[in-house]
């Protein structure tokens, strides 16, 4: 009985090769891809895995599109209309206030009824009437110096106006100021910074308003306009009012393309810097004895 139990020689034989066989499938999983036999069938399936995983994973980043709202005709012609009602009223309405802005100036300034003559107009009469504001302030303050700073009217005029310094009306948030002098209001004061003069700058896009008050010089005003040029600022129009000792300009500038100032404090401060040079260059020159 006992030596029935034992297995034959056929079938250790048969155990002994299915052994072998899932050694070898085995070590062919686990070892390298190789060219043909059964290293190509591993590398076969591989592939065809990865290439179901990539599919997978492009499956998943897919999104579905929301589907595209085709608007009908009819909403379609109501937007339509109401824009050309929209278009209509504004185009009515710039018209109305450039025939009102070329009736408040002179005919000389806008010969022509198109837009752009109209506005340019507008432009020029404004420079002109701030230049006479300046020259107006400018007698007025010479008359008060001359008068012993009287001042007549009839319901009782403030003492601290008439005592301002000069031209301090024209200066609203200035960068600049002179230490203790300017008639600039005192909550802008803390804002701006101590100078030998009174310098703001506003910048609109690519035009550059600038108004300077210094002490007046010999050759200030070309030295200015060279070095306007030199950081590429192009002056479009100037006005000077003058009342011993000092010197109100008022520029329109404009920045050109290789300007590399970009904002106003930037040309505030290098217009401070063009005047500290030019006030020093004048000193050596006052005691050098070629200026009094």
């Amino acid at each position: 009985m006992a030596l029935e139990a034992m297995p034959s020689n056929n079938d250790l034989l048969n155990l002994m090769m299915v052994y072998d066989a899932a050694f070898l499938l085995e070590n062919n999983l686990r070892a390298p891809i190789n060219v043909g036999g059964r290293g190509a069938i591993s590398q076969a399936a591989g592939e065809t895995a990865d290439r179901r995983l990539k599919l997978a994973a492009q499956g998943r980043k897919k999104r579905r599109r929301r589907p595209r709202v085709c608007k009908n005709k009819e909403e379609a012609e109501t937007q339509r209309m109401t824009h050309i009602v929209v278009e209509r009223n504004r185009r009515k309405q710039m018209n109305e206030h450039l025939a009102v802005l070329r009736s408040l100036m002179p005919e000389s300034y806008a010969r022509r009824g198109d837009q752009a003559s109209i506005v340019g107009g507008a432009i020029e009469y404004v420079r002109e009437l701030e230049h006479l504001l300046q020259s107006l302030e400018a007698q007025k303050l010479l008359l008060l110096q001359q008068g012993g700073d009287r001042v007549s009217t009839d319901t009782g005029s403030s003492s601290t106006k008439a005592s301002a310094p000069p031209f301090s009306e024209f200066f609203t948030c200035p960068q600049y100021t002179r230490s203790q002098m300017s008639g600039i209001p005192s909550k802008y004061s803390s804002r701006s910074k101590d100078s030998t003069a009174d310098i703001e700058v506003t910048l609109i896009e690519t035009h550059a308003n600038l108004r300077i008050l210094s002490r007046r010089s010999q050759w200030q005003l070309s030295k200015f306009v060279a070095g306007f040029q030199t950081v590429n600022l192009t002056i479009l129009h100037l006005n000077v009012t003058t009342i011993d000792p000092l010197v109100l300009y008022s520029i329109s500038a404009k920045v050109e393309e290789g300007c590399q100032l970009t904002s106003a404090d930037e040309i505030a401060e290098a217009v401070h810097h063009m005047l500290r040079i030019i006030e020093e260059e004048a000193d050596m020159l006052t005691a050098a004895g070629f200026l009094h």
